[in-house]
């Protein structure tokens, strides 16, 4: 089968970007023909098809007005993403498209393209951008659903995007216009979404589509599990930003004798978070900037436990997988997806979401129970050798690809 893979970043950014190309590599390795299209960045690796990507775009640099102009209609209808994707459908025509993350940076003007050809989609659900205008589905720290059925104008009262009102009339502009006016999405077959939240979150607030439950997955040899640990440390490692809960972390970590936290990854938070740090006098927490590959998995082996102290409705967080990977249970937050990969108890422990108090009380919990954390630690580990693992995921994405091609899509869930 030739399958086309889209995700706005190509390198290992972010869990979509990731997943994005984990997919691809299982999918090669069992002898499909796969390509990728997305932005053209420099930390690309070097992909056939480079000259038809698109423009790579960076909202937190927006540079001139009259880029910020050119940004804001790429986002409502890309007409480069358009063009780009029709050159390539001219050299290369796959069997079916698998979506990801493409919204702003690709928008959805693609979609016209595949209809033109023919072409099934499916589209695997990163985040809650087909019902909220800024995809996190939080407003001033907490959970929000104002949105629910369409009702996107309460971005704009809210001023939900960056506390800006012009930046949050776009994103109500996008939605109304793709939702409502073009019916954009209606040219998805199928959409797939990694969590049980997720897929019953988007039902709940009005989405249509046809959606199936398919969680992320990892190579399960490329995780070598430690079940002790070297060093009393605990490990958060992702995205550094706002709903991802580390304030709430750094509270409650701050005070607790003989740990030691590690925050590895890169965002928009970093800096406030270091400086909250220093500020404070607090001296059992480091900031390791961002690894990848071996060296973020030694400094995984070598904890005690991971720690995911999401606000928002968090979907199947990759981080939380990998560290069941090797050995280390989870201190989650009871928030989105986090519950049905933290089972208290039997693969970590999960805390009231934004509760610093009852996240101290359970990190103590741990500290206090070694011998549950190796218990939970090789619980977690079996969790993904039988329920996670890749041969179980691509038996049954190649099912969704199938009855997609077929035009069925009443699959059991």
């Amino acid at each position: 089968m030739k399958i086309l893979l889209i995700n706005k970043s190509l390198y290992p950014k972010g869990g979509d970007a990731i997943s994005t190309i984990t997919t691809g590599n299982l999918l090669y390795s069992k002898g499909h023909e796969v390509m990728f299209w997305g932005m053209a960045h420099p930390l690309n690796p070097e992909y056939p098809y480079k000259d038809c990507f698109v423009s790579c775009i960076d909202f937190n640099d927006p540079g001139t007005v009259k880029n910020q102009i050119k940004m804001a209609v790429n986002m409502l209808y890309s007409f480069e993403a358009k063009k780009n994707i029709e050159k390539l459908m001219k050299i290369e025509r796959p069997d079916i498209v698998h979506l990801n993350n493409f919204a702003h940076q690709i928008s959805p003007s693609i979609l016209h393209v595949f209809k033109k050809y023919k072409i099934p989609v499916v589209m695997t659900m990163r985040d809650y951008k087909l019902i909220c205008p800024t995809y996190t589905m939080v407003l001033n720290d907490k959970p929000c659903e104002r949105c629910r059925n369409g009702r996107y104008y309460q971005c704009s009262i809210n001023k939900c995007t960056k506390n800006s009102l012009l930046k949050s009339l776009l994103n109500t502009m996008e939605m109304y216009l793709h939702h409502n006016i073009m019916h954009i999405y209606d040219l998805i077959d199928v959409y797939i979404s990694p969590s049980k939240f997720l897929k019953s979150k988007c039902e709940e607030m009005g989405f249509k589509g046809k959606i199936v439950y398919l969680p992320n997955f990892v190579r399960v040899e490329d995780f070598n599990p430690q079940y002790n640990w070297l060093e009393s440390s605990i490990v958060y490692f992702g995205r550094l930003s706002e709903e991802k809960g580390l304030f709430t972390l750094i509270e409650a970590v701050k005070d607790i004798q003989g740990i030691t936290l590690k925050i590895i990854g890169e965002g928009p938070l970093r800096e406030r978070l270091e400086l909250e740090v220093r500020n404070s006098g607090i001296r059992n927490i480091e900031f390791l900037g961002y690894k990848g590959g071996k060296e973020l998995k030694e400094e995984i082996r070598k904890a005690m436990f991971v720690v995911y102290p999401s606000e928002w409705y968090e979907n199947n967080p990759r981080s939380i997988i990998e560290g069941f990977a090797l050995g280390k249970p989870a201190l989650g937050a009871r928030i989105g997806g986090i519950p049905e990969l933290v089972k208290d108890n039997e693969t970590g422990v999960t805390f009231e979401s934004g509760n610093g108090e009852d996240l101290k009380a359970k990190i103590e919990y741990l500290r206090k129970n070694p011998n549950k954390i190796v218990e939970m630690g090789k619980t977690a580990r079996v969790f993904v050798e039988q329920e996670l693992n890749d041969e179980k995921h691509y038996e049954k994405l190649m099912e969704i690809y199938q009855k997609t091609l077929e035009g069925n899509y009443a699959m059991s869930t």
